[in-house]
C-alpha cells in the first residue's frame, strides 16, 4: 500500500518557493529560506528546516539486524541508590528494576554497608554498578568478597575511573582473569555535561577518556579485545529528544571507529548501536552504554515538571540505543527522594518498555533523514574535538583545554537561559508564584547524580535553572514578597497581553505583581502605585497608547516615588528607564529590579 499515492509529487525547490513566500509575508527578506530557517546547536551543527534522502550519509549508519537481543528484552532498567536502604533496593528490584547503581562514599553508602544493602539481592540476577570515587578499591573488594562468600558470580561494573588509573588497571586485570561478567571501568562523560558542556564536548571527552584507559590496560598486559571489554560509557540523556538520540548513536559510531583503528571487530555494519542486552557482553569492540537522565536539566522549582523531562529523556535514551537507562527521581534537587518519587522513576521506564513497547522496536530512528544527518554531523564535530584533545597530549594533559571549551559552551547556554531563548518551564517560563515545593529531608547525600562527581578536574557542577531559583529563594525568604506594580494603560484588551508577559517575567524571579486595572489617567495610576507600597513599576499597553500616555504616566509614577520604571515593549520615552521585550536579558531585568527594591543578594 502506497500511502503517498493520493498526493502529487513535489520537489525541494517547490518547497523553497512556498517557504520564501511565507517569509516575505512575515517581513523577512531573504533569498535562501533554508538558511533563514536554520539554527545552530552549541556544537556547531546546523539544524535545517527540511531534510530529504540527499541528507543521508553515503553509508547509512544503521543496521536493524543487530537489534535482535534488544527486541527480546529491552534495555536494562538501572536505578541509582545513594543511601543504605535495603527496603528501597528490594522495592525497586521487585517492581521492574533490573540492575542497581550504588553510590559509595562520604554522605552516601559506606563500603561496609554494602553487605546490608545487598542482603537479599541475588547478585547473579541483578548486576551491580558501583560509583565510589576514591573509595573504589575498598568498595570493589567488598563487593567481590560478598559474591565469593555467596558462591555466586559478580556481574555489573566496579566503577573505576580516571581519577585513579592504577586502581582501574588492577581491577580490570582481575575482572578479565576471574570475573567474565564484570567490567571494571566506567567512562563517565556526565561531568562534562553537568559542567555545562555541549554534546560534542561530552562525546569527544568520553572517547579521549576511553582511549586513555585502553592505552593503560594494554600497557599493563591486557589484549586489545579484553581492554575494550572492560569499559562501559555513561552519558547524559536530556529532554532535547533528538539531540539525545543523535548523541547516543554518534557515541557508538565514534567508538566503533576507535575499535576499527585498533583492529577490533564490533560485529556491526556501518556505525549503529549494539544492543548487548541486560548484562550481556556484546561483540568485543561494541560500546556498552549507560544513559542517565540529566542532572543539569532538573529544577527545584515546579519539580513535578521534572517527571515530564525525565520521561522525554528516557524515551530518547531508548530510541537512541542505550543499553542501560537510569531515570532520576523528580525531587532529587530537593533532598532525599521518597518512595513515591522512586516509584514514578521506575514506572516511567516500565511504561515505555511494557505499555509503549519501545524496547521491541529495532533501531526506531534508523533511516530518518534528520536523525541520520544530525548523528553524522555531531560525530564529525566530536571526532574533531577528540583529535584536538589527543594533539594536546591526551585527556590527562588537556585539563585546561577541556575546561576552557566547556566554559565557552556553558557561557553561551547561560546567555540563552538569561534571555529566555533556552526556556525552562515552571522556572523562566510559566512560573507559579504561589508554589509550595514538596519538602524532602536535607541529608548530606548526593541525591542528584551530578553531586557525586569527582571534581579534581576543576569542572563546576551546574543546573540550568539555578540562577532564577536563587532569586526565587531570596524573595521567598523575605517577610513580605517584593512587588512590582504593573501600570496598565487603557482597556483590558489593550494591556492584557503585555501585562501577562511582564508578570510572567517578574514571577520568574519570585516577585509579586499588582495591576492598576483599566484606565489611562496618570494621577489615578500613580495613586494606585503609591497604595501598592512598592518602588518599581512597569508600563503595560499597546504601542499606540504608549505614544499617547507613556511619558505622562511615567512622570506621575516618578512623583509618586518610583525608583525604577520599566516598559513592556520597545521604545524610548521620558521617565522610562528600560524596556522588557521578547529576547531581553530577563535575569538582568530581575537583578536590576531587586536592587531597586533594595533587596540584598
Amino acid at each position: 500500500m502506497d500511502l503517498a499515492a493520493g498526493f502529487p509529487a513535489t520537489t525541494r525547490d517547490e518547497w523553497r518557493a512556498l517557504a520564501l513566500a511565507v517569509l516575505r509575508k512575515a517581513g523577512t527578506e531573504t533569498g535562501d529560506p533554508e538558511e533563514a530557517l536554520s539554527s545552530p546547536t552549541y556544537d556547531g551543527v546546523t539544524l535545517a528546516p527540511l531534510y530529504d534522502a540527499d541528507d543521508l550519509p553515503a553509508a547509512p549508519p544503521f543496521d536493524r539486524a543487530e537489534h535482535a537481543a534488544r527486541a527480546a528484552g529491552g534495555w536494562d532498567v538501572r536505578q541509582r541508590h545513594a543511601v543504605a536502604d535495603p527496603e528501597a533496593v528490594l522495592a525497586d528490584l521487585e517492581n521492574g528494576v533490573t540492575s542497581l547503581w550504588l553510590v559509595v562514599g562520604d554522605g552516601a553508602i559506606a563500603p561496609g554497608e554494602l553487605g546490608r544493602v545487598l542482603k537479599d539481592v541475588y547478585l547473579d540476577l541483578a548486576p551491580i554498578t558501583l560509583q565510589a570515587g576514591r573509595r573504589t578499591a575498598e568498595a570493589a573488594e567488598t563487593l567481590l568478597a560478598l559474591a565469593a562468600e555467596r558462591g555466586t558470580p559478580a556481574r555489573g561494573n566496579l566503577g573505576a575511573g580516571a581519577h585513579d588509573r592504577d586502581t582501574a588497571v588492577r581491577l580490570a586485570l582481575r575482572c578479565a582473569a576471574e570475573h567474565p561478567g564484570l567490567r571494571a571501568i566506567t567512562v563517565d562523560a556526565t561531568p562534562y555535561h553537568d559542567a555545562g558542556g555541549g554534546d560534542a564536548d561530552e562525546l569527544g571527552c568520553s572517547i579521549a577518556l576511553g582511549v586513555g584507559h585502553l592505552r593503560a590496560l594494554t600497557d599493563a598486559g591486557l589484549g586489545v579485545e579484553e581492554a575494550f571489554g572492560q569499559l562501559e560509557f555513561r552519558y547524559a540523556a536530556t529532554d532535547d529528544q533528538f539531540a539525545t538520540v543523535a548523541k547516543l548513536r554518534a557515541a557508538r559510531r565514534l567508538w566503533t571507529r576507535v575499535a576499527e583503528l585498533c583492529g577490533v571487530g564490533t560485529g556491526v555494519t556501518g556505525v549503529p548501536g549494539v544492543r548487548a542486552g541486560v548484562g550481556a557482553a556484546g561483540p568485543p569492540g561494541a560500546q556498552l552504554q549507560h544513559a542517565v537522565t540529566s542532572s543539569a536539566m532538573m529544577t527545584a522549582r515546579d519539580p513535578y515538571v521534572n517527571m515530564l523531562r525525565v520521561t522525554v529523556a528516557c524515551f530518547a535514551a531508548g530510541v537512541g540505543g542505550a543499553d542501560a537507562v537510569t531515570a532520576q527521581p523528580f525531587d532529587a534537587c530537593l533532598g532525599r527522594p521518597d518512595a513515591f518519587s522512586r516509584r514514578i522513576a521506575r514506572n516511567t521506564q516500565a511504561l515505555l518498555l511494557e505499555e509503549a513497547g519501545l524496547g521491541r522496536v529495532a533501531d526506531p530512528a534508523g533511516g530518518s533523514f534528520y536523525v541520520e544527518r544530525r548523528t553524522a554531523d555531531l560525530a564529525e564535530r566530536a571526532w574533531e574535538w577528540f583529535q584536538e584533545i589527543e594533539a594536546a597530549g591526551g585527556i590527562g594533559r588537556a585539563a585546561g583545554l577541556v575546561s576552557a571549551r566547556v566554559a565557552a559552551t556553558r557561557e553561551r547556554r547561560a546567555a540563552d537561559v538569561a534571555h529566555r531563548r533556552f526556556p525552562i518551564t515552571g522556572v523562566s517560563e510559566y512560573p507559579d508564584p504561589g508554589e509550595k515545593p514538596p519538602r524532602r529531608p536535607r541529608e548530606s547525600g548526593p541525591w542528584l547524580a551530578s553531586a557525586a562527581h569527582d571534581t579534581d578536574g576543576g569542572l563546576p557542577v551546574i543546573r540550568y535553572a539555578q540562577e532564577y531559583e536563587e532569586l526565587r529563594d531570596l524573595a521567598d525568604a523575605l517577610p513580605e514578597r517584593p512587588k512590582v506594580f504593573l501600570a496598565t494603560i487603557g482597556p483590558v484588551a489593550a494591556h492584557s497581553a503585555r501585562a501577562a508577559f511582564a508578570a510572567n517575567l517578574f514571577h520568574a524571579g519570585g516577585l509579586a505583581t499588582e495591576t492598576a486595572g483599566p484606565g489611562a489617567d496618570p494621577d489615578q495610576i500613580a495613586t494606585a502605585f503609591a497604595v501598592s507600597g512598592t518602588t518599581v513599576a512597569c508600563l503595560c499597553s499597546t504601542d499606540r497608547l504608549y505614544a499617547q500616555h507613556a511619558e505622562a504616566v511615567a512622570t506621575a509614577l516618578r512623583k509618586a516615588g518610583a525608583r525604577l520604571v520599566w516598559l513592556a515593549g520597545k521604545g524610548s520615552y521620558d521617565g522610562v528607564d528600560a524596556c522588557l521585550h521578547t529576547g531581553c536579558d530577563a535575569l538582568g531585568v530581575l537583578r536590576t529590579t531587586f536592587e531597586a527594591l533594595e533587596v540584598a543578594r
